[in-house]
């Protein structure tokens, strides 16, 4: 049966107000179509595809509640690490699904559909990665779920853990993962960048690394993974997450690096209210505010994502799954609010973080591509992001996976 949704504004595409569902796929999009059996008013509200969230630990979430944790009383990333071992010893395969759950339950009722967790995998049991690959498997109507090889405690800090990166790969995660900066000294933290893209290639998986997430301008794990990726031409399916000490580098360095970043196509991904959070805690001031150099990776053509990172867990106390509220953050913090850099900042948590899944060319408003969508409780741009406005309906194969109306008042403000 074909559906026609209409009276719709569609993000990016200022002329189109109708779009024609077909097989759970956009088979027309335009205006004055044909009439279809089945035709639903969006009521003139912004049409974007569906958020995503590409960096997320859904092992951790709610742990921190769960387990009646006050998190780390320094608020630092490395003492949370210190922390998690602690954490991980009661966990189960039920337990892990249920809190996972709770997570994934917050961003889809918010308009995402595409997830990509980072699974600590420094566990001879498996026991988060299991709950995960079920997971990813009985959600995949709802929500598609890339799962990450992740050394939490690191492949060589973890006595074994680069084997345990290897061997999740082979039970089905679907990236290799890594923590370069908390690895005991340089050398090993290279080393193991060096490990992470013989793994992606030997078993042709994606890479996303925890890379530089210090204030510690001397940490450049970014360099090398960048180097390798691109004498590989692999840099289109790497990610560098965090990248928090390129954004303390000195501008040599950083414009240097800008250049080959461009060569090299790797993605990156920010996550603005953790690092915000967890950066600059040994400055006094000024402070620094964790993030990465978003503005000109954007200047520069490069690409880059926000992401949530955390929900409630030891690294960070917060976190709701809104990616409206990260959005929100992000650019305030990287001073991304010009009148033409709004019309584009939506891109940062779809477009963005579809090409870092390297799910782009299954993604977005044009035909031929899955009736995935999400309508916003506005109808500009510039009105969505300045009310930060929430989700009014989330479309996904041309279904709905919950649709609400605009809030109602039983007594109005009278002004």
């Amino acid at each position: 049966m074909k559906k026609k949704f209409y009276n719709a504004r569609f993000y990016r595409n200022d002329t189109a107000t109708e779009m024609i569902v077909e097989n759970g796929k956009i088979s027309q999009i335009g205006t004055n179509l044909p009439k279809c059996e089945e035709e639903i008013d969006l009521g003139g509200k912004l049409v974007l595809p569906p958020y995503v969230d590409p960096h997320l630990h859904l092992d951790y979430v709610y742990t921190l509640s769960e387990l009646g944790q006050e998190g780390a009383g320094s608020g630092t990333l490395f003492e949370a690490i210190e922390l998690w071992p602690k954490f991980k010893e009661t966990l189960t395969v039920e337990s892990v699904k249920r809190l996972a759950m709770k997570g994934i339950k917050d961003e889809v009722s918010q308009g995402v559909q595409h997830i990509r967790t980072h699974i600590d995998v420094t566990d001879p049991k498996f026991t988060a990665l299991k709950a995960m690959l079920e997971m990813k498997e009985e959600l995949k109507d709802i929500v598609d779920i890339q799962i990450v090889s992740f050394p939490q405690q690191g492949m060589y800090t973890y006595k074994g853990g680069v084997d345990l990166v290897e061997e999740a790969l082979k039970m089905g995660a679907d990236i290799v993962g890594g923590i370069p900066h908390y690895e005991p000294a340089r050398e090993f933290g290279e080393k193991s960048v060096h490990d992470i893209v013989k793994l992606a290639l030997k078993y042709d998986k994606m890479i996303d690394v925890h890379c530089d997430e210090t204030d510690d301008t001397h940490s450049r794990f970014v360099e090398l993974l960048n180097a390798l990726v691109l004498m590989e031409d692999y840099g289109s399916r790497t990610t560098a997450s965090h990248t928090c000490s390129f954004g303390s580098a000195d501008d040599s360095y950083a414009y240097r690096m800008l250049d080959l970043f461009q060569k090299s196509k790797m993605n990156f991904i920010s996550c603005p209210t953790e690092n915000a959070y967890l950066q600059g805690r040994q400055d006094t001031y000024p402070k620094r505010r964790g993030l990465t150099r978003v503005k000109e990776f954007i200047e520069y053509g490069i690409n880059v994502a926000f992401a949530q990172d955390s929900i409630n867990d030891p690294w960070y106390p917060m976190g709701n799954g809104n990616m409206m509220n990260i959005l929100d953050n992000g650019i305030h913090l990287a001073q991304i609010m010009s009148p033409e850099e709004i019309m584009s900042d939506f891109d940062l948590i779809t477009y963005n973080g579809a090409r870092c899944l390297n799910i782009h060319d299954n993604y977005g408003l044009e035909t031929g591509k899955p009736a995935n969508f999400i309508v916003l409780n506005e109808s500009s741009v510039y009105e969505a992001i300045r009310k930060r406005v929430d989700v009014l309906a989330s479309v996904r194969n041309g279904d709905f996976l919950f649709r609400c109306r605009e809030p109602e008042y039983e007594i109005s403000l009278n002004l």
